[in-house]
């Protein structure tokens, strides 16, 4: 059966595969964040688990993963191949608000499931004010780590560090 030509066809496939990068094209990512985590979801069909490999060094995440040509004998004449083969790797830049040795990885149904979690002191706290009335002050500061009072009666003019 014989393909009708089609130069505008043609020419956008062309141009899709040019200025596809092979990084992004063999592992699509979604990045999101979900309350305090960020979660990174990468296709990855057709890896064998044991060769995927994530490593983090010098705040840059590293995903590496191997696709191999499941072919059983060498003599095919391919029709059409579009599916890509060899190492592929991702890398994303980490802040410095993120805890490195919480993040973890899960794979399944080919997907890798990256769970990046956002560090304990960057998260925001609510701090709760106090104030009694009278002659001496109390400031009462609640916060995630706990709870402090200082006072000052007022006359000296200072104020006690909490």
């Amino acid at each position: 059966m014989a393909t009708k030509f089609d130069p505008i066809r043609d020419l956008d496939r062309f141009f899709s595969e040019v200025t596809r990068t092979p990084n992004t094209a063999a592992l699509p990512m979604d990045l999101y964040r979900e309350g305090e985590v960020f979660v990174a979801r990468i296709d990855m069909p057709g890896v064998d688990p044991a060769s995927i490999d994530v490593d983090v060094q010098d705040r840059t995440l590293t995903v590496r993963a191997e696709r191999t040509a499941n072919t059983s004998t060498q003599d095919i004449k391919w029709l059409t191949r579009e599916r890509p083969t060899g190492t592929f790797a991702r890398q994303l830049t980490l802040g410095n608000r993120i805890a490195l040795d919480q993040i973890s990885a899960d794979y399944t149904d080919g997907v890798l499931l990256l769970t990046i979690p956002v560090a304990e002191e960057a998260r925001p706290r609510k701090i709760s004010v106090a104030h009694n009335q009278g002659t001496d002050r109390s400031t009462t500061v609640t916060t995630d780590l706990g709870t402090s009072t200082g006072t000052d009666s007022g006359t000296s003019g200072t104020d006690t560090a909490v």
